[in-house]
């Protein structure tokens, strides 16, 4: 008896997620892909300039010892700013990815509701944050981080507003199904299986 009360004991306490909160690890993990396919294009896209520039000299350059070095240096000197844009980026996105759902899910649990003031309030104090962290002055950090703040608000108010609406019209679906229909595959299996063989 006692052993049984131990192990119940040990069972971590595991709170109910609310509906409409996204997974802060996927989220994160999508922003990293997303920072890294923008930095990648964007780098990819701005080094065509520097292309024309070594077909430039490898017009003028009669030696082909000359020109196959021109072509190689070009071609390192792509790949690591394509390779480092795609760094940067997703590692820029993936933090205010990871910042923003996670202040947002805090503010669900703390509040113990999901609306749209959660959503408001973590992309106004993300993009304050992340403005804070910018280089420059303290007066062009303090302009940031106000400019920040209200973008962040005006932007995420829409966007959340949407997103629980969404989650609303999803959620009357999914009370419209029949039981049998809801639930998942195996478990939905297991139970036909045991009506079968109690009949």
């Amino acid at each position: 008896m006692e052993a049984h009360e131990e192990s119940e004991e040990n069972v971590p306490y595991r709170t109910s997620k609310l509906a409409g909160t996204v997974n802060w690890g996927t989220a994160t993990i999508v922003g990293v892909f997303a920072g890294m396919l923008y930095g990648g294009t964007k780098e990819a896209s701005a080094s065509i300039s520097k292309d024309a520039e070594v077909t430039l000299k490898l017009g003028s350059t009669p030696d082909k010892r000359e020109q196959y070095r021109l072509m190689r240096d070009a071609m390192e000197k792509r790949f690591i700013r394509i390779t480092r844009g795609s760094i940067v980026g997703g590692v820029r996105l993936g933090m205010f990815t990871a910042a923003f759902y996670g202040l947002q899910n805090f503010l669900a649990e703390k509040r113990g509701v999901h609306d749209v003031y959660n959503v408001v309030g973590a992309g106004s104090a993300t993009a304050a944050t992340f403005g804070l962290i910018m280089p420059g002055s303290l007066a062009w950090r303090g302009r940031n981080v106000l400019l920040g703040s209200v973008l962040g608000a005006t932007v995420c108010f829409p966007l959340g507003w949407l997103h629980l609406k969404l989650v609303e019209k999803a959620n009357e679906e999914s009370v419209v199904l029949p039981e049998r229909n809801r639930k998942p595959g195996v478990g939905a299996a297991i139970e036909r299986l045991g009506g079968n063989t109690s009949d």
